[in-house]
């Protein structure tokens, strides 16, 4: 067992630092020059898989409505690896069974079945994002190939890793609860279709966007899925409080398109009226990504701010009710606490956060878990921005990850974590 971890850590260090090589060329972990396409492939959104057309009324969470045997690999790399994608029953944001696809990829050398629920910052509007069509060797994004390497790295050290499409059928990006229930029901999903005991150790894991299946889903397991034997979640680059973080990328050079993809997201997931509040501008931009990957938008309006896609007398998103609603219903920290040991880690690159995310709301998050008990790492990468911090947030991850299988105690550093910044909602206006 000892050997096993030692390997794990060593397979990880060393996929990291390819993952970190294939960075170093991108201006953005989201931005970055897209991989080679590969041969066409339908679309999830036309593919008769991922269409269920039958009552979920009878459907547990978690259960299995079909499966089928896929490739695994990058654009233009093939691999000896053959994954399983499950189409299985989840539950929306407003408590509604919905569906959704996860895929299931075992180790060629399996140890003890260690399970970890891996949550890809795909980021995406569009099904072409989706990990489902993405690890099957499709797609274009370097984003993606990069987090496949650190995949393929937790599968050289042995273990079964399940990869959710967690922003489900409709890619409802960055919507906590359903999120988190999406990743949390492919681990059901998971030891259905490998016949494995609820008993299994499974751990969590997303970097940026993948933090938020990852954060909800250790907040909501005890109540949503107590039978689950989570032993650890490891989330980095969170995005806390979207409050903060809309007026922290206004403007930005990098990061502004955030902001209408945000408004497609609280669009799909709430059916709030956007007419009411978007200027034609802004309609016109909501409309130009509603199917991007997040590399087809992040930095494709740079300096673009609120404001400019507002109505009169609208000047800021957190001036329009509607908004601050949907941003209140996803603050991290609101639905739960987590039970087992939490990882989570964040960049500060200019007093203020990452470039995208807000460095306070995490420490803020962190303090909050510490004050109810949680055993929280905080993991502060000074001087690094979202894109580097990547690299330092996987190792520690791996590290932590390895720890929390191997049953080791738990650690924590509560004693010199902050105040951070506080997660109390915004007022409706």
């Amino acid at each position: 067992m000892i050997r096993r971890r030692i390997e794990a850590i060593s397979s990880l260090a060393v996929l990291t630092a390819v993952a970190l090589a294939v960075m170093s060329s991108a201006t953005g972990l989201a931005a970055a020059e897209p991989a080679s396409p590969a041969a066409v492939q339908p679309l999830p959104s036309v593919d008769p898989f991922y269409d269920w057309t039958d009552s979920l009324d009878n459907s547990a969470p978690g259960a299995v409505l079909r499966t089928r045997p896929a490739a695994y690999g990058a654009p233009g790399i093939a691999t000896p690896i053959t994954s399983t994608q499950v189409l299985y029953r989840t539950t929306d944001q407003q408590g509604s069974p919905v569906t959704t696809v996860a895929t299931v990829l075992r180790p060629l050398v399996p140890g003890p079945t260690e399970l970890i629920s891996f949550h890809t910052a795909y980021d995406g509007l569009g099904t072409e994002c989706d990990p489902s069509y993405t690890l099957s060797g499709h797609g274009d994004s370097r984003t993606a190939t990069i987090e496949q390497t650190v995949i393929a790295g937790y599968m050289a050290a042995g273990y079964t890793v399940v990869v959710p499409d967690y922003e489900g059928e409709d890619l409802e990006w960055t919507i906590g609860r359903q999120s988190g229930y999406a990743a949390l029901d492919g681990i059901r999903a998971t030891e259905s279709v490998l016949a494995l005991p609820a008993s299994t150790p499974v751990g969590l894991i997303g970097y940026s966007g993948g933090s938020v299946p990852t954060q909800w889903g250790a907040e909501m397991a005890p109540q949503y899925s107590p039978e689950l034997n989570i032993v650890g979640a490891a989330a980095g680059g969170l995005p806390v409080d979207f409050a903060r973080n809309l007026p922290y990328v206004s403007g930005s050079k990098d990061w502004a398109g955030v902001i209408p993809a945000l408004i497609v997201a609280y669009q799909r997931a709430y059916g709030i009226d956007t007419d009411a509040f978007l200027s034609d501008k802004g309609k016109n931009i909501v409309d130009a990504v509603q199917s991007n990957c997040i590399g087809g938008f992040a930095s494709s309006y740079p300096g673009l701010t609120d404001a400019e896609m507002l109505a009169a007398p609208y000047t800021s998103l957190l001036q329009v009710p509607a908004a601050v609603e949907v941003v209140n219903d996803n603050i991290m920290g609101s639905t739960g606490t987590p039970t087992v040991p939490i990882l989570l880690g964040v960049g500060d690159s200019d007093g203020i956060g990452d470039t995208v995310m807000v460095t306070g709301d995490v420490e803020g998050l962190a303090h909050e878990y510490c004050n109810r008990g949680v055993a929280v790492t905080y993991a502060q990468y000074t001087g690094l921005d979202h894109t580097k911090a990547f690299v330092p947030f996987q190792a520690q991850a791996a590290q932590f990850l390895t720890e929390r299988f191997a049953g080791a105690a738990p650690t924590n550093n509560c004693a010199v974590i902050g105040p951070g910044n506080d997660l109390t909602p915004t007022p409706i206006p």
